[in-house]
């Protein structure tokens, strides 16, 4: 596995999800540089729950790969409010720039979920 730093302003769940707090009280979802990395060469990523309120653990969104498709959980509670269409056009984004790729952004129903959530030291201990 290649390595990378792993963003302070995220938290991680264990399939290698990253959420990060934006300014507005929205939150931005992605898969984390060692989910890509296992993944291989994404070469799709859509499917996402637009409008739909989810619970955490629930996909939000779908990542295909040369090798596998794979389920994108929500971190916490919340409704999907946008979907990173550019990665529509681009999912290799995913591959060289994951963390600064966000794949759905989410307002959130239910913070209490965010307890769950690995922080950067603790995800990356569990690499």
């Amino acid at each position: 596995m290649t390595t990378s730093i792993i963003p302070t302003d995220r938290l991680h769940t264990a399939a290698h999800e990253w959420l990060q707090a934006l300014p507005d009280g929205t939150y931005a979802v992605g898969i984390s540089h060692a989910g890509q990395d296992m993944l291989g060469d994404i070469v799709f990523c859509g499917e996402a729950a637009l409008g739909k309120t989810l619970k955490a653990g629930d996909t939000c969104a779908i990542v295909e790969s040369v090798k596998a498709a794979s389920d994108v959980h929500m971190p916490i509670d919340g409704e999907v409010i946008a979907f990173n269409t550019a990665i529509e056009a681009d999912p290799a984004a995913l591959n060289t720039n994951a963390y600064g790729t966000w794949i759905v952004k989410v307002k959130p129903t239910n913070t209490g979920n965010l307890a769950a959530l690995m922080s950067p030291a603790v995800y990356e201990q569990q690499l």
